[in-house]
């Protein structure tokens, strides 16, 4: 935890304030772990938290909105900037359909209790032009983003990226590095 709040303070410093976390990450820690290093140490206003709603905690519509309380609570604020459909695909965005995750997160958005409603992405451009053609009200779309994906026929992330600027979509970038691979080069 010392050692989390010294980064998060760093990182402050420094000029930036954006901060993502999913339920799930690090054995279901990490939002308690924001609430400890950041939000209930810096005003909220000083920085940006998205959260995600995730396609292994609920299985249908009901339990979307106690699951989002849950979250908020674990992170210790009132509302989230952004909030992500995380990790869409052709398969769990019929789940996500069925369950009426996107309607429920565009409801949440008119209550105040989030800023700007977006999906993070992991499939083939023509499973996002369906997401977004379906989903217009989405703000913004996270894709996989860097040299050694823009032309890989496995992630597509050029053409990602031109369905999210057919559709309008401001873009959050994943994987700059790709994990770290693109760091230590030949």
């Amino acid at each position: 935890i010392e050692q989390s709040k010294k980064m998060i303070d760093t990182f402050l410093e420094a000029g930036f304030n954006y901060f993502d976390t999913a339920h799930g990450y690090m054995e279901m820690r990490n939002e308690g772990t924001l609430k400890k290093c950041l939000t209930s140490r810096h005003p909220r206003e000083s920085y940006i938290l998205a959260d995600k709603l995730s396609d292994g905690f609920f299985k249908k519509e009901s339990q979307i909105r106690p699951l989002f309380e849950k979250q908020l609570k674990n992170c210790g604020v009132e509302y989230f900037d952004f909030y992500l459909m995380h990790a869409q695909n052709a398969t769990n965005f019929e789940k996500y359909k069925k369950c009426r995750a996107y309607e429920t997160a565009f409801e949440l958005k008119k209550e105040g209790k989030i800023r700007h409603v977006g999906l993070s992405f992991h499939d083939k451009a023509d499973v996002l032009e369906k997401i977004l053609t379906e989903y217009p009200e989405v703000e913004f779309v996270q894709i996989q983003f860097n040299y050694a994906d823009y032309e890989d026929p496995t992630v597509e992330s050029r053409k990602c990226y031109d369905v999210c600027r057919k559709h309008g979509k401001p873009i959050i970038v994943m994987e700059p590095v790709k994990g770290g691979k693109l760091v230590n080069l030949p």
